[in-house]
């Protein structure tokens, strides 16, 4: 399993973040997303831990808590197929049509 982390500081480098969910457990990685035209951080983060229930006590714990001035939002990372498609400048809104 995956966890969220949202709502992050800008501030934020993966040693603290790494130091932060270790107190629940063995950090087995930190992805910190970059922008890619600004190179600054943008706000969320994906922890991966050795055991589930590291992974569920951290979430449980940390999700609302206050770090660096923020509120996280800590939850179960969603699948890549299970996230809404980005929105496309230029990209035509497709409908569904229902038959009766």
């Amino acid at each position: 399993m995956t966890i969220y982390v949202g709502n992050l500081s800008f501030r934020a480098t993966e040693e603290d973040v790494r130091e932060v969910f270790a107190e629940y457990g063995p950090v087995s990685r930190v992805s910190l997303p970059v922008d890619r035209e600004t190179g600054r951080l943008r706000g969320f983060a994906f922890i991966e831990m050795e055991e589930d229930a590291h992974e569920d006590a951290a979430i449980s714990e940390l999700d609302g808590a206050e770090w660096f001035g923020r509120q996280l939002r800590v939850s179960k990372a969603r699948p890549k197929d299970d996230r809404r498609p980005a929105a496309r400048s230029g990209a035509t809104p497709t409908t569904k049509q229902l038959t009766v």
